[in-house]
């Protein structure tokens, strides 16, 4: 084996391809333009369903790419494993060769072996071969023709069957395994004792046969093809002689950059390698057009930065630190990427807004996290403080797991989704008021609009009413209404919807509405 860099590797494998009479297509968005059942690129192939299915026609029947993936949602998320795992990432680049009813399983299997024995110099001995069990042809193939040691080859069932989806292109696949060495544990595919790290699939193929519908069935593909994918992550892994992927030169200057932005010197912490997967992941959802939000893509994108910012915050760093990240980001893939260059400070500017406004949070949500779990009696959490924890003070339910995982905890999921249905009905029921304050209300005044300035405000509550009356507090489950000394919250006139928000205080927070704008009337439910 060869020592060579990521980006030798990258540069390696599309060269190859394309003297193989493969065309070199730039990596697409990691939002799909051509799917909606998939919430992000998760693989290579996705840019090519539709010709795959036979609706897009190209002026190429091969092609190359090194496409960026996000798998930290929807059917493939990986979210919740890194920093556990040597391999799982949120963000990763899958290398890939594509033919479009051009050749099949022999030339597909023929250039994979060559690309790994011949190009990078893997040793056949430490390589792995898998097939569909259903799969005699591609079994022959790989025996007869190739000469691979049958001592050194597995028949397996779903794990050799891929689908993109739930629906659309899917068939059939082998894999090729590297093979670590005896000294780590883990047994081939297929085997008992397979979950360990010895072998690491670094190169699938899919041997694209049948069009899956919504309802289950499967149809022949106008033309077989096929779909490789090659983890760059995994194979620089193999080729810097190295276990974990986290020590690849993609991921050095991150490291690094991580420990010193959080004060940290150990580099090896698990809690910095997720900072540095994350930062992969944020940066280039934001260049692709995702911003932090509460709903799809950027409620994942959410989750993401909190989850570093949280195990950023457990090593000790002080302040907002996840956005200087972007700058060795730029440094470290620019290259490969020269929009991570250009976007730069706009990636700066996105990141440092969603530390801010999380950081409000942090602090009392994890002190009330900690609490709850000095005062278990046994090893699952509630549903309640898990939904206290989403509801109030914006935790993704996955970043409390991950941190009820580091004292081998569970939550009581069934105790958060009634929760949850309880608040939805709570919902529901504050958008019927009974009583008309917008028509009853005569207020003297006007509050201080400050909304073309900033999206937040401080001030005081002038006056809090329930059934038309005044009172002095509301009790959870309230509705009422409140009236500001000055707010952000543009109120509706002119045609434009008044502004729905968010008002916090020491002690918890309610979703609000606007109603009226000479004073601000807001109408109120509390939580």
């Amino acid at each position: 084996m060869q020592f060579m860099t990521s980006a030798e590797i990258r540069q390696a494998f599309l060269e190859y391809f394309r003297e193989q009479g493969h065309t070199i297509v730039g990596s697409s968005s990691l939002i799909p333009g051509n799917d909606p059942t998939l919430l992000f690129t998760n693989a290579g192939m996705v840019q090519f369903k539709d010709v795959f299915l036979g609706t897009d026609k190209r002026d190429y029947t091969r092609a190359t790419t090194s496409q960026r993936c996000v798998r930290a949602g929807g059917k493939h998320n990986d979210l919740e494993n890194v920093g556990y795992t040597a391999r799982h990432h949120t963000f990763f680049e899958m290398l890939g060769n594509f033919s479009f009813g051009d050749y099949f399983k022999t030339e597909a299997i023929r250039f994979a072996w060559t690309f790994l024995t011949e190009v990078l110099q893997l040793p056949a001995e430490r390589l792995w071969v898998t097939v569909h069990h259903s799969d005699d042809e591609a079994e022959k193939i790989w025996k007869e023709e190739i000469g691979v040691d049958p001592e050194r080859f597995s028949k397996l069932d779903e794990d050799n069957f891929w689908s993109m989806g739930d629906t659309g292109p899917c068939g059939p696949c082998t894999e090729i395994f590297f093979d670590h060495g005896p000294d780590v544990a883990g047994g081939p595919p297929g085997s008992p004792d397979e979950d360990g790290d010895r072998y690491i699939e670094i190169w699938n193929i899919v041997f694209m046969q049948y069009n899956r519908s919504a309802d289950g069935t499967t149809a022949l593909l106008p033309k077989p093809s096929v779909d490789t994918g090659m983890g760059l992550e995994r194979v620089a892994a193999v080729l810097q002689n190295v276990h974990s992927n986290y020590e690849i030169d993609l991921f050095r200057e991150l490291l690094a950059a991580a420990a010193a932005a959080v004060g940290c010197p150990n580099q090896q912490q698990k809690s910095l390698r997720v900072i540095a997967d994350h930062i992969r992941s944020s940066c280039f959802l934001i260049t692709d057009g995702v911003v932090p939000s509460n709903e799809g893509r950027g409620y994942v994108l959410r989750r993401i930065v909190r989850r570093a910012i949280r195990h950023g915050n457990k090593l000790g760093a002080k302040g907002a630190f996840f956005h200087k990240l972007v700058a060795a980001m730029a440094e470290v893939m620019g290259d490969a990427y020269p929009e991570l260059r250009t976007q730069q400070a706009q990636i700066e500017k996105i990141l440092l807004k969603e530390e801010q406004q999380f950081a409000r949070t942090l602090d009392n949500g994890m002190s009330i996290l900690e609490q709850a779990i000095a005062s278990l009696t046994t090893n699952e959490l509630p549903g309640e403080t898990v939904f206290r924890l989403y509801d109030t003070y914006g935790f993704p339910v996955d970043l409390t797991a991950d941190v009820a995982r580091e004292h081998d905890l569970t939550l009581d999921m069934d105790g958060f989704e009634s929760a949850m249905q309880a608040q939805r009905q709570r919902a529901r029921a504050a958008g019927q008021f009974s009583v008309d304050y917008n028509e009853q209300l005569q207020l003297e005044g006007e509050t201080c609009f400050n909304g073309y300035q900033a999206l937040e405000d401080r001030g005081r509550v002038m006056l809090l009413l329930r059934d038309g009356e005044s009172v002095t507090q509301l009790a959870a489950g309230d509705r009422g209404v409140v009236v500001l000394e000055n707010t952000a919250f543009y109120a509706e006139s002119g045609g434009q919807v008044g502004d729905a928000g968010v008002l916090r205080w020491d002690r918890g927070c309610s979703l609000l509405q606007i109603v009226a704008k000479k004073v601000s009337i807001i109408y109120i439910m509390v939580k």
